[in-house]
């Protein structure tokens, strides 16, 4: 037997939540072929590992990475932290299907202009993310306010009968075409006009092919335990399965509240199937969303499409030199992104530590001044959450990235270092292992990330992108897998 590749002397975190151990592994046809603690078998290519942690390639499930698989296939801000696998699609925002009749809205603008959308079935972005080739693999849920988009000339109010009837065909022949499921961002103007029977009409469809609910919560702000049993219910009603986006408590008043909303989010697993996904920094990032403009916290202008020259300064600097109440400045910036300092890190560390906590950047590629999130959100887990906070130990941390993400949101094969799975697998300096992404120079790769392999083709080495694209689309089966 000679393996393609063979990494001795590995301190294995395997994604279970297990404890490590050392092992060789060996990578065969893209598939973990062996582990055992000493292979003695030739391979095409030998790795010593001494001294460096290999897991599971982490699993990005919640992204906005929808057009650069396209674009940017090359996926750098990704595989440079060690992600191999994301899940697109989220907070009710999709690349297909649709085909524009008219400007791009808030928050879709977030994947690109009017000119980026031209995937009017979902098998023609799958068709198009497969020509790209890019370096990570990907799955995809359907966008409801993309859905809207295609069906409705106007999004501040209800859909009719007919408009429901148009976005259940489009998502249904979606899901038929290999989507996971379903996502919603009802916080946002595009859909917060949709009541909850409007989404009780279409998670019925989404049950027929297996899959799964996603939600941004209608609020998450004082009305987050309201906003959660809207959720419960939705999922509940077409017996799905539930992940809540990016968990967390937003609001100078709404600090503090994250044992209440673990309790709820608690008591819920108790009937049905709900997980959560966080991102590990205090801050978030949108659009410059005027009901959240507010002086109880900084907010940080990311890029304007009026004054781009006032991106990278706070919206309080701004409104000072320009001699503006807030309200008016983030008005004449508009559209405008913008990153809120609106949680408290208490917050962010109990959601983090939750059992049923995966991790997600949510990361904004198209933004010209992106959140730190983007290049740096896994590294952090492991550097400052385990490292430094020791909110958990090394496998919990992996098993948050990697195998609890594949259960969760069931990608076959993947988020596991077993034999007969993909080989998706990132090799890591733990003791080195740093985000070195800020707020102020968020561009920038993370450190003592060594190798990167993605379906056994190695995406990334040496802080550099290597060889062509492996990356596959992952296609949701009819049936449970």
């Amino acid at each position: 037997m000679i393996y393609d590749t063979l990494i001795k002397n590995a301190v294995v975190i395997d994604g279970t939540g297990q404890p490590q151990f050392d092992a060789d592994v060996a990578i065969l046809d893209g598939k973990i072929a062996c582990i055992e603690p000493n292979i003695s078998a030739q391979a095409q290519r030998v790795i010593d590992a001494e001294g460096l942690c290999l897991s599971p390639g982490f699993i990005d499930v919640h992204t906005h990475d929808d057009m650069q698989l396209i674009e940017q296939p090359d996926m750098l801000p990704k595989v440079s932290q060690g992600i191999t696998t994301v899940i697109v699609g989220n907070c009710g925002i999709s690349a297909s299907p649709l085909k524009p009749r008219y400007e791009i809205p808030d928050p879709l603008n977030l994947l690109g202009l009017k000119a980026s959308f031209r995937y009017p079935t979902f098998a023609d972005y799958v068709q198009a993310v497969e020509q790209a080739k890019p370096k990570t693999n990907v799955a995809a849920l359907i966008g409801h306010t993309t859905l809207r988009t295609g069906a409705m000339d106007e999004l501040d109010r209800p859909a009719t009968d007919a408009e429901i009837s148009t976005m259940k065909s489009a998502l249904d022949k979606a899901l038929a075409s290999g989507a996971i499921g379903l996502s919603s961002g009802l916080a946002y103007a595009t859909a917060i006009h949709a009541p909850t029977s409007e989404m009780m009409e279409l998670v019925p469809v989404v049950a027929k092919y297996d899959g799964m609910y996603v939600t941004h919560l209608r609020s998450e702000f004082e009305a987050i335990i309201e906003a959660l049993k809207e959720a419960f219910d939705t999922a509940d009603s077409a017996d799905l399965p539930l992940v809540v986006s990016h968990i967390k408590c937003a609001g100078k008043s709404n600090w503090g509240r994250s044992e209440e909303v673990l309790d709820t989010l608690h008591q819920a697993t108790k009937k049905q199937d709900v997980a959560c996904d966080c991102y590990p920094y205090a801050a978030s990032s949108s659009t410059l969303d005027l009901s959240q403009v507010t002086d109880e916290y900084d907010i940080f202008i990311s890029w304007s499409d009026p004054h781009p020259e006032v991106a990278g300064n706070m919206l309080a600097d701004i409104a000072s030199e320009w001699n503006l109440s807030l309200m008016e400045t983030a008005q004449k910036l508009q559209p405008a992104g913008a990153v809120y300092h609106c949680m408290h890190e208490g917050d962010v560390e109990r959601f983090l530590s939750y059992d049923k906590t995966m991790v997600g950047s949510d990361g904004l590629p198209d933004n010209r001044h992106p959140h730190p999130r983007l290049w740096g959100a896994f590294p952090r887990v492991i550097k400052h959450y385990c490292r430094e906070k020791q909110l958990f130990d090394l496998p919990q941390a992996i098993h948050k990235m990697t195998g609890l993400s594949a259960e969760k949101f069931r990608l076959p094969q993947r988020g596991a270092i077993r034999v007969g799975h993909w080989a998706d697998l990132v090799l890591f300096d733990f003791d080195k292992v740093e985000d070195v992404a800020s707020y102020t120079q968020p561009q920038q790769a993370a450190k003592g990330i060594q190798s990167v392999w993605v379906n056994g083709e190695i995406a990334y080495a040496n802080q550099k992108i290597q060889g062509q694209g492996h990356g596959q689309f992952i296609k949701r089966s009819h049936s449970s897998s």
